[in-house]
């Protein structure tokens, strides 16, 4: 097979549910070769290898499991992805889809063995480690992508474009939510997305502050969570909801809203949705995404959903697999655009120095990722620091029951510091 060699750490949902299928989808069309996915155990790829919709997407397709199949659900390799990075060839594609607290480790594992880096969002928790990311990818010329898919969405971009163009006005107030099902606190969450570790804020929040910088360039200079302590089933203790106070350079406001707890039973898989206010000469402007219902309900004869719902707000914008002209079924939505894109970068990265002498390939790989940089549209450690600042300020808030925090971009470096 010709193309890119992947692999993907974490064969968790998000693997299930967007990955896998997008990264099948890129190796039908030759831009991937083998396709390699590392999990903890061997539970999470058996049930990948078995995903009944998957396989009947792409009945053809398969991936190599590590650790394999036939190895006992019990046992654990915490240390399995790295010696597989080890054995990679070089400048090939490490996607990054672990829990946020392992993103830094496993990311910068992948550069110094040097390879490129799909990582799924917020790329860390601290700005000091996205600078250090970001230095590393530079003396490569390696490319990194962190996967957030809203800035795909068709609506997002026709936003931008008219904000960019004034026709809103200036942001001045807005509302932003995103509440996942009841049921993430039945699954692997309850493991990991502990008080500690990390918050919904963090988690899904980041989506849209990282919406509101992509589509007004406005940079945030103050955070305040606070968040809702409560138990998962198997007792651990973590941020169940949060609600955030997010000022903007302009003296902008964001109140932001997360949590896992939208209804089972509810239509729909979740809650979310952005609602800004801007100011204009004698009038004013409105931005309002209702990303929840987009205008097609169904009524089924048997529920689906995480509670077997009957009614449902199904949209296939973010990401559905449907019929088309080929085998099996297909992805679309603003979640495969997402990683299509970041992997056509890599692939014209490195098409950009093909050829070229060390030197000369190095730079002609630097001038290929800072067209990227400069355009903004798919999110990189150059144009959307911002996001790790927010995420940094954010926990620093949370765990200090609320208190503001300020990002600063005075000096050479931007940094976070209680009030």
């Amino acid at each position: 097979m010709s193309g890119l060699r992947i692999l993907v750490v974490g064969g968790g949902m998000i693997t299930a549910d967007l990955i896998l299928p997008s990264l099948y989808q890129l190796q039908r069309r030759h831009l991937l070769a083998e396709i390699t996915v590392c999990a903890l155990s061997s539970g999470p790829l058996r049930a990948l290898a078995e995903n009944e919709g998957i396989r009947e997407a792409f009945p053809d397709s398969s991936f190599v499991a590590e650790p394999s199949l036939g190895e006992p659900v019990e046992k654990t390799y915490p240390d399995l992805y790295a010696s597989l990075i080890d054995r990679m060839a070089p400048r090939q594609l490490v996607v990054v889809a672990v829990p946020d607290q392992m993103h830094y480790p496993v990311v910068m594992k992948a550069l110094r063995g040097n390879q490129h880096v799909l990582c799924v969002k917020p790329l860390v928790l601290e700005h000091l480690q996205a600078l250090e990311i970001e230095r590393e990818a530079h003396e490569r010329g390696l490319f990194v992508g962190m996967e957030y898919h809203k800035r795909f969405d068709r609506r997002s971009l026709v936003a931008r474009r008219d904000y960019r163009m004034g026709r809103f006005g200036e942001f001045m107030l807005g509302e932003a939510r995103l509440i996942e099902p009841y049921s993430y606190r039945n699954s692997n969450f309850q493991n990991w997305f502990t008080t500690e570790m990390t918050d919904p804020f963090t988690y899904i929040g980041c989506h849209y502050i990282d919406l509101v910088y992509f589509i007004t360039g406005l940079r945030p200079t103050e955070v305040s969570v606070a968040g809702v302590r409560r138990r998962f089933p198997n007792g651990k203790e973590g941020f169940l909801w949060s609600l955030a106070r997010v000022r903007w350079e302009n003296g902008a406001l964001l109140s932001v809203t997360n949590g896992l707890g939208y209804p089972d039973l509810a239509a729909g898989s979740n809650d979310q949705g952005l609602l800004m206010y801007c100011e204009g000469e004698g009038r004013n402007g409105m931005i309002r995404h209702d990303d929840h219902d987009r205008g097609v309900s169904y009524a089924y004869l048997q529920g689906i959903g995480p509670g077997g719902s009957h009614f449902n707000y199904v949209s296939p914008d973010f990401f559905r697999l449907v019929p088309w002209e080929g085998e099996g079924l297909r992805p679309v939505g603003y979640g495969y655009d997402s990683i299509q894109a970041i992997v056509e970068t890599v692939a014209r990265v490195e098409q950009a120095g093909e050829g070229l002498a060390a030197a000369q390939g190095l730079e002609a790989r630097w001038r290929a990722i800072h067209e990227v940089d400069a355009k903004g549209i798919i999110a990189t450690p150059a144009n959307s620091s911002i996001n790790v600042l927010v995420v940094e300020a954010g926990r620093k808030s949370i765990l200090s029951e609320g208190t503001p925090v300020a990002i600063s971009f005075e000096g050479a470096t931007p940094r976070v510091a209680q009030r």
